[in-house]
């Protein structure tokens, strides 16, 4: 199992005029940590208008900074949302090949279809079109990225022929992974030959294990990838802090561990609402009304640090403890752990200690693994 740092960039109230200067600046200092210490790879997310909860609208101007800063860690987009009009396929294929490029081929190229009322209203993105676009769109990159020219007649983009440039250093293409929360989801990573990132938050090992098993089952069977091979690897991700004891871990930790996937899932929620109001089945979000449910029921406010603890759900306490709890996502059938060093509010020297001690402690555990 290899590990990876996974960002939202949250800054959190009350801001100042550096609040979000400091949030960029700690999390490429984190990065270039993270690449001596033997992280694998950096991810993270594209989300917009979720303020505190994540700032990070334009990834690529970030990895791009890191790309020149490191070596060898890997970036990945975590994800690139894919529907109209996010971002148009061609300038995604564009932007992900100059990375690739830069970065001399360390680029895994995640994708999504967005999951929150904010940003689909905001852009006026409609939700019921939005998994068909994904793929649509994966489609298209896929063939600017493997043809000299290219052209596409699709149901929501065309474009004439034409040669889509640069190509990217990998051949014939950075691997492609796919995000979902849902079991149809899962099992469409693996029928379409997809990497999985299997995100969802507050969720044991052993749940995770049922999520991958589905994906597993799938994607062995693929032969007609999306792409052109198949990439079976499964990721999901975990808030971690790593301490020289468990009492330090769990106070820096405590408010961060408990506010995200709280607000998290109130903002999956928002889209159950959403659709409520426009008189709309939920159709492939379906699982946002389970959200709406536990945040209406005031099960959701219930959830604690203990609660993350004992069902597994973190990683945090002492190196030794850290590698307990690693090796229950390695049982799993983790491939990549995606590490969330800081949820909302951990202080930067914290977050730089989560890092050396897993880097010095606990990935070697796991070297060749």
């Amino acid at each position: 199992m290899k590990f990876a740092l996974f960002y939202e960039i949250p800054v959190a109230r009350p801001w100042d005029a550096g609040s979000e200067h400091r949030a960029y600046k700690d999390t490429l200092e984190q990065a270039i940590l993270g690449d001596r210490m033997g992280f694998h790879a950096f991810w993270t997310v594209e989300h917009h208008f979720l303020e505190e909860y994540s700032h990070c609208s334009n990834p690529e101007v970030l990895y791009g900074a890191i790309a020149s800063r490191t070596e060898r860690m890997r970036i990945g987009y975590g994800v690139r949302l894919m529907p109209k009009p996010y971002n148009h396929p061609v300038r995604t294929a564009e932007s992900a090949a100059v990375l690739d490029l830069l970065s001399d081929g360390r680029v895994d190229f995640g994708t999504g279809r967005s999951a929150t009322r904010a940003e689909l209203e905001g852009f006026g993105v409609e939700p019921h079109e939005t998994r068909d676009m994904w793929r649509e769109a994966l489609e298209h990159v896929v063939g600017c990225w493997t043809n000299d020219t290219y052209e596409f007649s699709g149901k929501h983009w065309q474009m004439p022929r034409r040669r889509v440039q640069p190509k990217p250093l990998q051949q014939p293409h950075p691997p492609l992974w796919g995000a979902t929360t849902s079991d149809d989801g899962h099992r469409q990573m693996g029928d379409l030959g997809l990497g999985l990132c299997s995100f969802a938050v507050g969720v044991s090992p052993e749940e995770v294990k049922k999520k991958i098993d589905i994906y597993r089952e799938a994607v062995e069977k693929c032969t007609t990838p999306i792409g052109k091979y198949v990439h079976n690897a499964a990721a999901t991700f975990t808030m971690c802090n790593v301490a020289p004891n468990e009492a330090d871990a769990r106070e820096a930790a405590r408010e961060s561990f408990e506010w995200y996937p709280k607000v998290g899932a109130r903002q999956i929620a928002s889209v159950a609402d959403w659709m409520a109001e426009r008189n709309q089945a939920l159709g492939n979000y379906d699982y946002a009304a389970a959200m709406k449910t536990v945040a209406d029921d005031g099960s959701l406010d219930l959830l604690s640090l203990e609660y993350l603890v004992e069902s597994g759900a973190c990683v945090l306490g002492t190196p030794d403890q850290a590698i307990e709890s690693c090796r229950r996502y390695q049982e799993a059938g983790v491939d990549l752990l995606l590490c969330l060093v800081n949820p909302y509010k951990i202080p930067h020297e914290k977050v730089m200690q989560t890092i050396e001690l897993m880097g010095t402690h606990v990935i070697p555990e796991f070297a060749g693994s």
